[in-house]
């Protein structure tokens, strides 16, 4: 694996999310890190599932435009794009680890973009998944 840093959803939205202020600080401190060494990676998946939270369910929610326009920085990230072969191991990996559909592409995704980790408050931190490893950057 490689020095690429796969991010999860709830990362970007604890980046925008005022309610939780730690949380804020240190995603906002992980994103700078991952902005400065060109090392982020995400999906479109993660890029829908960003869009929606932050505009609809976030209280107060950002602008669409904004959100847009954070999406659009993201581009430089390369979002990896869901085709067959990632629903192929997306499906391998919910049938061995247990894992929820939408946890599995993620890391399926990742694996897609050879990620050394995923950066997620969602998925167990410390566990791998075919060798890449899920870490909490907000504990």
């Amino acid at each position: 694996m490689s020095n690429r840093f796969f991010v999860d959803t709830n990362i970007l939205v604890y980046a925008r999310d005022a309610a939780f202020p730690e949380k804020q600080l240190r995603a906002h401190e992980v994103l700078s890190r991952l902005w400065r060494d060109r090392s982020g990676r995400l999906s479109v998946q993660v890029c829908n599932e960003y869009y929606v939270r932050v505009t609809r369910k976030l209280k107060p929610g950002l602008i669409p435009e904004t959100a847009w326009n954070d999406l659009e920085a993201l581009r430089a990230w390369e979002p990896v794009q869901l085709d067959f072969e990632i629903l192929r191991k997306a499906r391998e990996t919910e049938l061995r680890y247990g894992l929820s559909w939408w946890d599995a592409l993620i890391v399926a995704s990742a694996i897609r973009v050879e990620c050394a980790q995923i950066l997620s408050e969602d998925l167990a931190a410390g566990q791998e998944y075919f060798g890449v490893r899920v870490v909490n950057p907000l504990t």
